[in-house]
């Protein structure tokens, strides 16, 4: 492990490389974090960056305890990956924009009537704003070929790649929390307590159904067809044992750890890597997570600041040769791959912390965030 897998502070851990970029607010944020009442133990991940008053990129474990604050107001939020039946040789990037229009609106009725009979949900099948996405991608590598066969990924079709959550319902949920109790936590004697993991549970629900209609709406509009390879989320409260004690293991932009393969993407602009996490030691001191993502270097109010020397369209365009369809000018650059971490930093520091094995490499082709203007 070396010190890719370093401690913080008696409660604290980080999984970092030597050279891995982090920022000073959010060590100080997952510090903090750790003095809560009932928290035994906090874990940053390579990812790790500053968040609304808590870190995001994290796992917290506490015991008799939960904290609704640190799993946010996007309660379920994850990804989804797809293995569909595009051709790689056969797709056309105009075509596949005009075939998708705008899924920004819930479904219709007669999207409905094709796609709901596959899942039965009250979610809207829409993706939402800020860092969420779909998109197509292709493998670039294969590193593990049984692996990849076994999740059904396979290099001469497309994958899709869906990062959305609870649209809304998370965001109510923390807000009722908050209104009542503020950021304290909830004790497991309270009415409270059992009250908001029942909410969270059908967060949870609400947000993997809306992945699979998204995934379903996105591949009905290309006249394709697919098959999820896995689904996991990034927001989360689960019970769980670390060691000899039990408790609950919050995650915030976190991904599980035990519960077979995982997508870690990084920008629109960059690879994204499925991975097999590896049990043991050195998972337990991870607190069982696992980056996210590349993680943001910057924040949202600073990317046109620094990237005004480019235009919308050029930044429509990525070094990889993927494109995005995103007619919300101020999210173009607030999303731009400039404003996150390489991801083969946030890959080297979890395989040097020998968390992960590489299954396969994925490279981007076409992202869709929105249709709308504002």
């Amino acid at each position: 492990m070396g010190n890719y897998l370093r401690s913080l502070s008696q409660k604290a851990t980080l999984v970092a490389a030597p050279d891995t970029w982090i920022e000073g607010k959010a060590l100080q944020q997952l510090e903090t974090t750790a003095q809560l009442q009932g928290m035994l133990q906090v874990a940053g991940m390579p990812d790790l960056h500053p968040g609304r008053g808590y870190p995001v990129g994290a796992a917290f474990f506490s015991i008799d305890c939960i904290y609704p604050a640190l799993v946010g107001n996007d309660i379920g939020c994850g990804m989804t990956l797809w293995q569909t039946d595009i051709q790689n040789r056969q797709f056309k990037f105009d075509k596949a924009q005009k075939q998708l229009g705008s899924i920004d609106q819930p479904l219709n009725d007669m999207e409905k009537s094709r796609l709901c009979n596959a899942i039965s949900s009250n979610a809207p099948g829409t993706i939402g704003g800020g860092n969420h996405f779909a998109e197509l991608q292709q493998i670039d590598t294969l590193y593990d070929h049984a692996a990849a066969e076994r999740l059904g990924l396979h290099a001469k079709c497309l994958q899709l790649l869906v990062h959305s959550g609870s649209r809304g319902l998370g965001e109510q949920i923390l807000q009722a929390h908050i209104g009542e109790f503020g950021h304290q936590g909830l004790q497991n004697n309270q009415p409270a307590f059992a009250s908001y993991l029942q909410q969270h549970d059908a967060a949870l629900a609400l947000a993997r159904d809306n992945r699979h209609l998204i995934a379903l709406r996105f591949l009905q509009r290309l006249r394709a067809s697919g098959q999820q390879a896995l689904d996991i989320f990034h927001n989360t409260i689960t019970p769980a044992q670390i060691g000899p004690a039990k408790g609950w293991l919050h995650r915030k932009g976190a991904a599980p750890a035990d519960q077979g393969a995982i997508v870690i993407p990084g920008s629109r602009g960059d690879y994204s890597y499925v991975v097999q996490p590896v049990t043991g030691q050195a998972s337990e001191a991870a607190l069982l997570s696992l980056a996210h993502g590349a993680g943001r270097k910057w924040m949202r109010s600073e990317c046109k600041p620094r990237l005004q020397r480019f235009s919308v369209a050029q930044l429509k365009r990525s070094a990889l040769g993927s494109r995005l369809i995103c007619c919300n000018h101020d999210l173009v650059y607030e999303e731009a791959p400039q404003a996150y971490k390489s991801i083969d930093t946030v890959i080297h520091a979890l395989e040097g912390a020998g968390l992960v094995t590489r299954i396969a490499r994925l490279k981007p082709v076409l992202t869709y965030k929105t249709q709308r203007e504002r």
